[in-house]
């Protein structure tokens, strides 16, 4: 254990971490480039160890140092306790579950080495809203999803607010991105998965129709919110499917319609 320690100076070089948290350009920029993420909350905190991410430091209100007593006792990295004024003038906002972790990103998984074991496949394009991407990881997760496939302008599933709206589920569905779109797909393709574009568009088939719980590999492809797949992304998969709307609804948000679309792939799924 690293021990804790009480900060009282926000411009303490040792919180360095968790300053500007609300300035999501720049943190888009220093998270990856210096290897950490943030996880928030007590169950957050507790999953991304799970997985075996390790802890670089913890920012905690004295409050929570009971309630987080046993982590801060395995840890082998600093604990610094502050006050709740102070915790929001660093990361720019009232951090109301009171404990944040920085935590050591893992080395990049190739698209390739997940695509030899997975079966059930999200394939996302552009879906660069962090509470779209949470979400879809929470429900990839739920639903037995196997891996998520990231085109390389899609958002951070490990930015704050997508793993705070994952619910930790970021921590439990491996992913990658494709190095090249749409050209990447092409690899998905080879690797036995039948590509299934999810659109609204009226050409498309019902997806139920087309029994994708039946096939052997299935990779559902997901847009952003508003835009959809693009042509070329269309172009590139094997069958346009939809979800049949009624009332005069004509689509449903992307994290909703991934819901559903991973349940009809993934139901009556045979045993790995």
């Amino acid at each position: 254990m690293a021990g804790i320690v009480t900060i009282d100076d926000p411009d303490d070089p040792r919180l360095h971490d968790y300053t500007g948290l609300t300035d999501v350009e720049l943190r888009r920029r220093r998270e990856p480039a210096e290897g950490l993420f943030i996880a928030e909350g007590e169950k957050v905190i507790r999953r991304a160890g799970e997985a075996g991410y390790a802890m670089r430091s913890m920012l905690l209100s004295a409050k929570w140092v009971d309630t987080m007593r046993d982590i801060i006792d395995a840890a082998p990295a600093p604990v610094y306790v502050v006050d709740p004024a102070l915790a929001e003038k660093v990361t720019g906002y009232h951090v109301h579950r009171g404990a944040l972790a920085s935590m050591q990103r893992k080395p990049p998984t190739p698209a390739a080495d997940l695509l030899t074991t997975a079966r059930r496949v999200v394939v996302m394009e552009s879906v660069n809203d962090h509470t779209n991407i949470g979400a879809i990881f929470r429900s990839a997760a739920a639903l037995g999803m196997d891996a998520v496939l990231l085109s390389p302008d899609c958002a951070d599933p490990l930015y704050r607010r997508s793993v705070k709206v994952s619910m930790g589920a970021v921590f439990s569905v491996p992913y990658a991105r494709l190095d090249t779109w749409p050209a990447g797909l092409a690899t998905v393709g080879e690797a036995g998965f039948t590509l299934l574009a999810l659109t609204p568009d009226e050409r498309a088939e019902p997806l139920d129709a087309v029994a994708p719980h039946r096939m052997d590999r299935v990779a559902l492809m997901l847009g952003a919110e508003g835009s959809g797949l693009s042509r070329r992304a269309l172009a590139a998969s094997d069958t346009w499917v939809r979800i049949p709307m009624s009332h005069g609804v004509d689509s449903l948000n992307v994290g909703a319609a991934a819901a559903v679309a991973f349940y009809a792939v993934t139901a009556g799924r045979p045993s790995a």
